[in-house]
């Protein structure tokens, strides 16, 4: 069964992938609403203790429900990849109750007091806050180095030593900067580095980091993933199915960051849409996009699909669309981003995205207003930036709100 569905194109694993019969017949997985499971012997609660029988102990630990939303993923992120022997690539996805809650058992599972990682600028605020207040705090530094330039890369980790992770977010929230994965993941692979990536913004749909050598993937389950906003999770997944089943297993468990049965339930059921919703999700974004480019009022957009993005040829060489995320920036500053986001009517101000209506958020005051103002400008998170998240409404009323919005 599990080659069969290996062979399944992508859409349909969205739909079968990681369904197992269920003994009920129900036709769904139903929402297993346990805490905990019992045992038919002690002898059997030994064997499934000791991992030498399959089953299940507590919700901490594992679920039926959870199990496939999980093994869903894993199999969209593998889809059409193969392994160093040509045989298709197997992985292995850990749930968890939030994307942070995903790159924190990623990062404690792979790092200890001493070690540092190597990323760059433009992360997602939670990672950089990650970075900035907490780990520190358990020994652990970031070494922040210009991405885009592989010489200070390597330069940065072979100065340090104590560089053990490379941490990548491509695109990047919310400029929409791409990083080059191919040629970031060889460099890091050559040095002995652990490579991750947050495929959150880009999702398998759109571009499949292991492809890459990159050895951990995290999601942001909340966003594209459920599509319907209807549950915030997160999910790491890894290719060292040995380390999988061992320490990271072993960290997600004691962290208690594991996700439950109703949201994983609706996030399986969010995942049967997944591909025909970012088709829509894509080809509004890029209308969007091109509408917005020519537009008076606007000084720039950050959109991968425009010649003008300075990643467009990243993004091209390893998306297979510049995806449902942009950000442009309004020529009137802070006081036209408030206006232009108290003006509209159909699309809606949230701080989220990937749902399947158009969110739209003002980051200098929202998402980045504890960031000094010098840092965020830095980071080209500017006054007048305003992060959308195309939805698939029909695009002429998204063109039409956006107009008289931006007045």
């Amino acid at each position: 069964m599990a080659d069969f569905k290996e062979s399944l194109g992508f859409d349909t694993l969205c739909i079968h992938g990681g369904h197992s019969p269920e003994n009920k017949r129900a036709h769904l997985t139903p929402i297993y609403a346990s805490s905990t499971y019992t045992f038919d012997s002690a002898e059997q609660a030994i064997a499934i203790f000791k991992g030498e029988e399959p089953g299940y102990i507590y919700s901490r630990f594992g679920n039926p429900t959870i199990n496939e939303a999980e093994e869903k993923i894993a199999l969209l992120e593998a889809h059409g990849i193969n392994d160093e022997n040509g045989s298709p690539l197997k992985l292995k996805a850990i749930l968890h109750a939030s994307g942070m809650g995903a790159i924190t058992t990623m990062l404690l599972s792979n790092l200890k007091a001493g070690d540092k990682i190597i990323t760059h600028h433009s992360l997602y605020g939670g990672m950089q806050e990650l970075v900035d207040k907490i780990l520190p705090r358990l020994g652990i530094a970031a070494v922040i180095v210009d991405f885009h330039d592989c010489n200070k890369v390597e330069e940065a980790i072979n100065t340090d030593k104590s560089i053990r992770l490379m941490y990548l977010e491509t695109p990047a929230n919310p400029t929409l900067q791409c990083i080059d994965m191919a040629t970031l993941s060889a460099l890091g692979k050559k040095h002995g580095l652990i490579i991750c990536a947050d495929n959150t913004f880009a999702t398998p749909y759109l571009q499949q980091p292991f492809r890459y050598a990159v050895d951990f993937v995290m999601h942001s389950t909340t966003k594209f993933l459920n599509g319907h906003g209807t549950a915030v999770g997160g999910i790491i997944i890894g290719r060292d199915l040995e380390k999988m089943n061992g320490i990271v297993t072993k960290t997600h468990r004691l962290l208690g960051a594991n996700s439950n049965a109703f949201d994983a339930f609706v996030l399986t059921n969010g995942l049967k849409t997944f591909g025909l919703r970012m088709e829509r999700h894509c080809s509004n974004a890029a209308t969007v996009a091109t509408f917005l480019e020519k537009h008076e009022a606007v000084s720039r957009v950050n959109y991968p699909g425009l010649a003008s993005h300075p990643d467009h040829a990243i993004a091209k060489k390893q998306m297979k669309h510049p995806g449902a995320v942009l950000s442009f920036e309004l020529k009137g500053g802070f006081d036209a981003g408030i206006q232009f986001i108290n003006h509209l009517k159909l699309c809606i101000s949230a701080v989220s995205l990937g749902t399947c209506d158009t969110l739209v958020s003002h980051p200098a005051s929202t998402t980045h207003v504890g960031v000094p103002r010098e840092k965020r400008l830095e980071f080209g998170i500017t006054d007048g930036l305003i992060r959308m998240s195309v939805g698939i409404e029909n695009v002429a009323d998204i063109l039409s709100d956006l107009e008289q919005a931006i007045g």
